[in-house]
């Protein structure tokens, strides 16, 4: 547990606890430089997320399907702890800290038009929390039931405030029947604390069908009424930009139509993460980084 900071969003007692945001959305300054226009900042704070037609051309899109089917192909990659397995087809379902395995995809983090958008949205250099590979293969890949990553972020791997971005590169086409992303536009400005304490070495099971952290069916009713859902679609190359705090999911993939993403988290670097707020100890450095060095 931390004790060297204040926990300003308590999660995983006896019971939910609703708590309003105590952080901004947008940190920088209005009218700092940078590719996301000011309209699109204001409804990113608005709305909590922001979608980008297309962030990368199709030639690009092409060689990061092909990095993702060398990884996904390759035995050693398979063995690593960094991939997650699916339970019932036995696929790898998510390889993470995949920019540090493939200079393909640290490449990507390391371009402006991805990393240009975080630092204008956290106003800070940024670092990467998390990275990493979705692989939803079509007939069954199952889905990501709703959370708030922050929620995980604060209790099992310490980032004290809400100033972490997430962007999802789709590297398929979405449709609104593959198991896409959904948000409830607003829900970020609400932090839900989940109830029940964190199991040891949580993170082997949630990151196959997450249970520690998700809220009530009444808790997510109530948020589905007042905020509604989102879906997003779009082609290959499209990304979704999203606040840490977005209540989102996605559901499963009974279609033939594969959804492969690449997903990365920026961290503030004025927001290294701590000790775990509401879990025994810390997760692996893959899944929650303790490396803050800057992207450049």
């Amino acid at each position: 547990m931390s004790t060297a900071t204040t926990d300003l969003y308590p999660s995983r007692g006896t019971g939910e606890v609703s708590t309003p945001r105590k952080d901004p959305v947008v940190w920088s300054v209005p009218g700092t430089p940078g590719p996301i226009a000011t309209a699109e900042l204001e409804s990113f704070e608005r709305d909590g997320f922001l979608a980008v037609d297309q962030i990368v051309g199709p030639d690009e899109v092409g060689l990061y399907q092909r990095e993702l089917e060398r990884l996904i192909a390759d035995p050693a990659i398979r063995a690593d702890d960094r991939s997650i397995i699916e339970p019932q087809s036995e696929e790898i379902r998510s390889v993470f800290e995949v920019h540090r395995i493939s200079e393909v995809f640290a490449s990507l983090v390391r371009d402006e038009r991805v990393v240009g958008r975080a630092r204008q949205i956290l106003g800070s250099d940024v670092y990467v929390h998390q990275s990493r590979i979705n692989v939803k293969p079509g007939f069954g890949a199952s889905g990501f039931y709703w959370h708030s990553d922050f929620e995980t972020w604060h209790a099992e791997d310490g980032l004290p405030n809400m100033r972490t971005v997430s962007v999802s590169i789709a590297l398929t086409e979405n449709f609104d029947t593959n198991g896409g992303l959904m948000i409830m536009p607003g829900s970020h400005r609400t932090f839900l604390g989940c109830a029940g304490a964190t199991p040891k070495d949580n993170y082997k099971k949630s990151l196959q069908m997450q249970d520690a952290g998700t809220p009530s069916d009444e808790a997510l009713t109530a948020l589905a009424g007042e905020y509604g859902i989102k879906l997003f679609t779009g082609r290959a190359g499209s990304a979704t930009w999203f606040d840490c705090n977005c209540m989102h999911g996605s559901g499963d993939n009974i279609t033939p139509f594969p959804r492969s993403n690449v997903f990365i988290v920026f961290n503030s670097v004025e927001n290294e993460a701590v000790e775990p707020f509401a879990a025994p100890v810390r997760r692996p450095t893959f899944i929650g980084a303790r490396d803050f060095t800057p992207v450049k």
